[in-house]
Parts: structure tokens; C-alpha cells; sequence
């Protein structure tokens, strides 16, 4: 009986990931496109922006970053390319982290304290990237189809 049941909540967990991996894509990709779309359209703040930060280039950086969130977050929200437009999006958020973020780096490492960490806004997009990453785009995708994981009925 219990293997009946841990069959049966398998089958339903391996349905369902479909299903959330495509609303995790559809939001995020839309954030991280709209979010770079910003960026695109407002250079000059975000430039002045990341010099304030120390990021070097900043002109060049605020363009490359606005580039990547709206092409990496379009790829995400049609799941074209996914897992490939999550390595520079997880990147970006890296260096959101490491800039604007810095400091709640140093809590979570100085006063052992994750609280600041997670509430932050790179994380949240740097987790569903993560989750797009490691589980892929799922079955509502274009690289279901693209890989010929369609064939198999396994995820791309």
C-alpha cells in the first residue's frame, strides 16, 4: 500500500513540474525582461548608477546588463535555450550581489544572519533562475520540442 501511494504522489510531483517550471519561467522571464527593458531605457541613471557603485565601465555595463535581462529573460519566458540563458542571468545577479547587495553579504557571513540575504531582490531571481537551471524549462517549452525530448516524454 505505501509503495501505491509513493507511486501515485511520483506521478503527480513528476505532472506538476511541468506546470510550476512554466509559471516560474513565465514570471520571472517577464521580471527579468521588463527589469532590462528598464535598463535599456533609462541608461544614463543606471549608468550613473553603476559608476556610483564602482562598476567599471559602467556605460558599457549598464548596456550589457539591460541586454542580458531582457534577451536571457525573453528566452526564459518562451523556455528557448533556458538552461544556456540562465549561466549569464545567474551572473548578473552574482554581480548584483556582490555591488548593490554587498551588504547583505557581509551579515549573512559576519552575523551568520541569511534574514537580509533572502529578502533581497537578486535572490529571488537568481533562485528561479537556479531552479530553471538544474530542472530545465520543463514540457510547455520550445526546447521540449527543439531537443526531441518530446519523443521520450523527459524533460529537455
Amino acid at each position: 500500500m505505501f509503495l501505491n501511494l509513493w507511486n501515485l504522489l511520483n506521478k503527480l510531483g513528476n505532472f506538476l513540474s511541468s506546470y510550476l517550471l512554466l509559471v516560474i519561467r513565465l514570471y520571472w522571464g517577464y521580471q527579468f525582461l521588463i527589469t532590462g527593458f528598464g535598463k535599456l531605457t533609462h541608461l544614463d541613471n543606471i549608468s550613473n548608477y553603476f559608476q556610483s557603485l564602482g562598476i567599471p565601465f559602467p556605460l558599457f555595463n549598464a548596456t550589457l546588463t539591460g541586454c542580458t535581462e531582457m534577451i536571457g529573460g525573453g528566452l526564459l519566458l518562451i523556455g528557448l535555450f533556458s538552461r544556456i540563458a540562465a549561466i549569464p542571468l545567474l551572473g548578473v545577479m552574482t554581480v548584483a550581489y556582490l555591488t548593490a547587495e554587498s551588504d547583505s553579504l557581509v551579515i549573512l557571513f559576519t552575523h551568520l544572519d541569511p534574514s537580509q540575504f533572502f529578502i533581497r531582490t537578486p535572490f529571488l531571481f537568481a533562485y528561479a533562475t537556479l531552479l530553471v537551471f538544474c530542472f530545465g524549462p520543463g514540457k510547455i517549452s520550445f526546447d521540449y520540442w527543439i531537443t526531441g525530448a518530446y519523443r521520450s516524454k523527459k524533460m529537455p
